[in-house]
């Protein structure tokens, strides 16, 4: 098939990346395989967008950080970038607004994200915007309050999901049983991986504090980063302890308490 009738896509991952691993950067290379190799799409960005601190996660530590370390795992990247749109807001965004907002936002100067390149296929050859994530952050979305049916159909519905597998989750099985996925079943792209890789930024942060090697699981230049700057403690582990997470927050109201 020629090139030019296949459909452009540009891959976005949101999350915590705390910090950002290997497995990761993985996802993006496996999404790229599998859309490219059904012979209708072609991969020509993707994009790393970290979540903000108001998201309020425990053991959360400062978007500054996690957005520079992105930035430091994909550097050597000639196709994936990083977004600093999402850290820069002073209130937690719902995924569903990020990648209209990626999408007609002007490029930040200091992370210059949309190559001009991709700024012009932005603009001009309008590619596809897909939502990249992994089996866990699918089945997420049956968590009460977490997101709103809305969110989800406009992410599933109007961009699509590329959803990466991982050990113990069933992404097939879940979206049988979710009506709103199951509608818009055919717009879910899953991604076997088998070679099986069950990297956590949980299981990192938690060899890190205490004090373990975590070489070969992030990037060297993510490692030095953190010694560097002595992140990932007993202390940050307990950031953001009591707080409740910003979409259960807009769900349920401010506290009266």
């Amino acid at each position: 098939m020629a090139s030019s009738n296949l459909t452009k896509v540009v891959l976005l991952a949101c999350g915590s990346f705390n910090p950002i691993t290997n497995m990761h950067l993985r996802m993006f290379e496996l999404a790229r395989d599998h859309l490219e190799d059904t012979g209708q799409f072609t991969v020509v960005k993707g994009i790393i967008s970290p979540v903000g601190d108001a998201y309020k996660k425990q053991g959360l530590i400062e978007a500054s950080h996690r957005l520079e370390m992105a930035r430091l795992a994909t550097e050597d990247s000639q196709w994936i970038t990083v977004d600093s749109w999402e850290c820069d807001q002073s209130e937690w965004m719902e995924t569903s607004l990020t990648p209209v907002l990626v999408k007609n936002r002007s490029s930040d100067k200091k992370y210059e994200p949309l190559s001009f390149s991709l700024l012009s296929y932005l603009l001009f050859s309008s590619p596809r915007l897909m939502l990249l994530c992994g089996a866990d952050v699918l089945e997420s979305f049956g968590i009460p309050n977490l997101w709103k049916s809305e969110d989800i159909m406009e992410i599933v519905g109007r961009y699509g999901v590329v959803c990466v597998t991982r050990s113990g989750t069933d992404p097939l099985k879940f979206i049988q049983q979710c009506d709103v996925l199951w509608q818009f079943r055919n717009n879910i792209h899953i991604v076997h991986e088998w070679v099986t890789n069950d990297i956590s930024a949980t299981h990192v942060r938690r060899e890190l504090r205490r004090c373990r090697s975590v070489r070969y699981l992030l990037p060297d230049d993510v490692i030095a980063y953190i010694q560097q700057h002595k992140l990932y403690s007993s202390e940050s582990e307990e950031r953001n302890l009591n707080e409740v997470l910003a979409p259960l927050q807009k769900s349920t109201g401010p506290s009266t308490s």
